[in-house]
């Protein structure tokens, strides 16, 4: 029994010195070849140069193709969240554009408007009448009705049949009265009937409405005949109610049809004002 177990110690330690030998001379195989790379490498041969480069072309490669993914995926990251960025700027400085544009439109409009105000407080200064200005709030523009509705009335000392001015020119007159607001039958409205007088001859003739642009002029003589110079047409205040003298238009011939081009041109009225009465030293005339 104990020579059993000696010869399996002697079995055991003989494996062992013989696996020390191994790895010992295995370190010794290596530190060789360390010294043969060792000495290759410095030494400048032409093959060893170009194999290095293989070997280092090779390794750059490997580790470009490696790290290609994660470059990729860093790279379409940052150019996404460039895009949503400037999707949303783009947004931001559509919305400023749309305000911007906005604002200069209502800068204008609010510009338009004052010089017309300015125009018409003017004509007010000037006028030989006592004038209410007022604004054109609803315009019921037809085929054949033309009336406009304003924002003044009975409030501001309007009255059925007083004269309506645009830019110092008849334009019509009151036919409704409420107590904020009156409404305007237009000189081309069919319903329009007013006397008027043709200058420089003095004919006298009534302005109807016909529901297109111009009015005609009825009831002229017969030896009625266009003057040289301009034949302008003025209200002649014989139906007691217009002032006379108020600009109208001038007398056109179309078609043998005598028609009035009106000063107040009926598709172009915003602001107006309202012929109260006139001044004293007109009225003493």
């Amino acid at each position: 029994m104990s020579t059993s177990r000696d010869d399996f110690g002697i079995a055991i330690r003989s494996a062992l010195l013989q696996r020390g030998a191994k790895q010992k001379f295995s370190l010794f195989v290596l530190i060789l070849v360390s010294i043969f790379i060792f000495t290759l490498d410095n030494a400048n041969l032409k093959p060893i140069n170009f194999l290095r480069s293989l070997i280092n072309d090779g390794i750059y490669r490997i580790s470009a193709i490696s790290s290609s993914p994660i470059k990729f995926s860093e790279t379409t990251k940052d150019f996404f969240v460039k895009q949503v960025f400037v999707y949303k700027e783009n947004e931001r400085l559509k919305s400023e554009l749309e305000q911007l544009k906005k604002s200069n439109l209502n800068s204008l409009y609010l510009k338009t408007e004052n010089d017309s105000l300015q125009n018409i407080l003017q004509l007010k200064k000037d006028s030989p009448y006592t004038l209410v200005n007022a604004k054109v709030i609803l315009d019921k523009g037809s085929p054949y009705l033309n009336s406009v509705i304003i924002n003044k009335g009975s409030n501001s000392g309007i009255k059925l049949g007083m004269p309506v001015l645009n830019q110092g020119f008849l334009a019509g007159r009151i036919v409704e009265v409420n107590f904020t607001s009156s409404r305007i039958l237009l000189l081309n409205d069919l319903n329009s009937r007013i006397p008027v007088v043709v200058s420089p001859n003095g004919f006298q003739a009534i302005l109807s409405g016909v529901g297109k642009k111009e009015p005609t002029l009825q009831y002229l003589p017969e030896n009625f005949e266009l003057n040289d110079k301009e034949n302008l047409i003025f209200t002649s205040g014989k139906d007691g109610i217009l002032f006379p003298g108020i600009a109208v238009g001038q007398v056109i011939v179309e078609e043998n049809e005598v028609l009035a081009k009106l000063f107040s041109d009926p598709d172009q009225i915003f602001f107006v004002s309202v012929a109260l009465d006139q001044a004293k030293e007109e009225r003493e005339r």
